[in-house]
C-alpha cells in the first residue's frame, strides 16, 4: 500500500488540536492506522487545568521474537495566535509549502512514519507508534502514562525515533540523539511591609533577593562535556507587585531556569540553589521537568545517519542542542533519537513545511525502520 504523507498531514493539520489535545485528532490518526494493520489503544488521562489528555498506542505484532521498532510523537499543538495568512487549521498548499498548525511540529513527521510503514510487511517484526496530546504543555498525562500503558501490556520496544524537527538548514542535518536536563526553581524572600519614611520599622526582602540573585547569576556552572555545551542559569521572572511608591513590600519573589548537562542532577543543581537562597534569606522551590541524557554514537545512530544519507546525500550532525522533549521520557525504555523536518517555522505564524521534505522523510523513515528490525543496537 503507497500512501501519500502530504495528503495524510493536510488531515491532521485540518483536526484543530492546541495542547492539550483530544479527540477528533486522535479519531484521524487512529482511521489512517487500522487499515495498515495496527491495533490503536486510545486512553485520557488527567484533570483540568492540566488535563483532560489523550494518548495513542497503536502497535502491528511480527513473528514471535521479532524485534520491535517505535516511532514516537505529539498531535498537540500551541495556539497559533494572530496574523495567519490562512487558517492555521484548515491545510493550504502555497507553491511548495504546505501551511498549517503543525505542519512542522509534528503533525508532518507523524505523517510521514505512517506512509513509511505502509511499505513494510508485517514478517519485517514488530512496529508501534507512541503518541501524545501533552507534549507542548506540562507533559504530565502524555508519554509518562504511555510507558505505563507499555509496560502494563508488555510490549516496550527495541529501539524509538522521536519525530520531533531536528533538522535545521536543510532536511538531514542534523539528529539529537541527546538532550539537556531542566529544571525551573521559584524564590522567594519574605520581609516586613512599612512606610518607606519608617525604614527602621519595615524589613524590605528586595536587597535580599537582589544579592541572591547576583550571585545566582555569577555561578559558572560548567564549561561543557563531551557531548554537551555549557550548562547556563537564567533568570525568567521578577515580582514584587508593589503598586504603593510609599510602601516597602513584604515579599519579593523571583525565578529561574536551568538547563544542565550530563555534568549535573536536577536534584544537586536544586540542593546548590537552595543553600544560596536560604544564605540570603530566602527561600526555594524546585520543579524538575527532565535529567540530561545521551544514547552514544553506535549502531543505531549508524543506521539513522546511513538512512538519512542514503535520501539526501547529508550525514546529519549527531547533537544533544535544543530545548527537551519527550525523549526525556522514553530513553528510560530504551535508545532513543530524534530526527525530523526543518525547524525554522515551528511555533510560527504561518508554519509551514516543504512538501518534497514530507515524501523524502517518509522514505528515510522507511529506511530507519527496516533496519531496525533488521540489526540490534551497540
Amino acid at each position: 500500500m503507497t500512501l501519500d504523507p502530504v495528503v495524510l498531514a493536510e488531515r491532521l493539520i485540518d483536526c484543530e488540536s492546541v495542547t492539550p489535545a483530544t479527540g477528533e485528532v486522535f479519531a484521524c490518526l487512529e482511521a489512517m492506522l487500522v487499515p495498515l494493520g495496527f491495533a490503536v489503544h486510545r486512553f485520557v488521562a488527567g484533570e483540568p487545568p492540566e488535563g483532560p489528555v489523550e494518548n495513542l498506542f497503536a502497535v502491528r505484532k511480527g513473528p514471535a521474537g521479532s524485534r520491535h521498532f517505535a516511532f514516537a510523537g505529539h498531535l498537540d499543538v500551541v495556539p497559533p495566535g494572530e496574523g495567519w495568512s490562512s487558517g492555521p487549521f484548515k491545510a493550504e498548499r502555497r507553491g511548495e509549502l504546505l501551511y498549517g498548525r503543525g505542519a512542522v511540529d509534528m503533525k508532518g513527521s507523524i505523517a510521514s512514519f505512517v506512509a513509511a510503514v505502509a511499505d513494510i510487511p508485517a514478517v519485517a517484526g514488530t512496529l508501534s507508534l507512541i503518541i501524545t496530546g501533552d507534549e507542548e504543555g506540562p507533559a504530565k498525562y502524555g508519554t509518562v502514562p504511555l510507558i505505563a500503558h507499555m509496560r502494563e501490556v508488555g510490549e516496550l520496544p527495541d529501539l524509538c525515533l522521536v519525530g520531533e524537527p531536528t533538522s535545521v538548514h536543510r532536511l538531514g542535518d542534523m539528529a539529537k540523539i541527546g538532550r539537556r536536563g531542566s529544571v525551573n526553581i521559584w524564590l522567594s524572600v519574605k520581609g516586613s511591609q512599612g512606610h518607606v519614611a519608617y525604614p527602621h520599622l519595615a524589613d524590605n526582602p528586595i536587597p535580599r533577593l537582589i544579592a541572591m540573585l547576583a550571585e545566582l547569576d555569577a555561578l559558572v556552572l560548567d564549561e561543557g562535556s563531551d557531548w554537551f555545551q555549557a550548562s547556563n542559569l537564567e533568570i525568567t521572572d521578577l515580582e514584587v507587585g508593589n503598586r504603593a511608591t510609599n510602601v516597602i513590600p513584604a515579599e519579593a519573589k523571583a525565578r529561574l531556569s536551568i538547563r544542565f548537562n550530563d555534568l549535573h542532577t536536577g536534584q544537586g543543581l536544586v540542593e546548590r540553589v537552595t543553600e544560596i537562597a536560604e544564605r540570603h534569606g530566602g527561600t526555594a522551590q524546585a520543579v524538575i521537568s527532565g535529567e540530561s541524557f545521551v544514547t552514544l554514537p553506535g549502531a543505531f545512530s549508524d543506521l539513522v545517519s546511513a538512512a538519512v544519507e542514503a535520501e539526501t546525500g547529508l550525514k546529519p550532525e549527531l547533537s544533544t542542542t535544543g530545548g527537551t522533549s519527550d525523549a526525556r521520557f522514553l530513553r528510560a525504555v530504551c535508545p532513543v533519537i530524534e530526527f525530523g523536518l526543518c525547524n525554522a517555522t515551528m511555533h510560527k505564524t504561518d508554519e509551514a513545511v516543504a512538501m518534497d521534505d514530507l515524501v523524502v522523510l517518509a522514505r528515510i523513515y522507511r529506511r530507519i525502520a527496516r533496519a531496525a528490525l533488521a540489526v540490534s543496537a551497540s
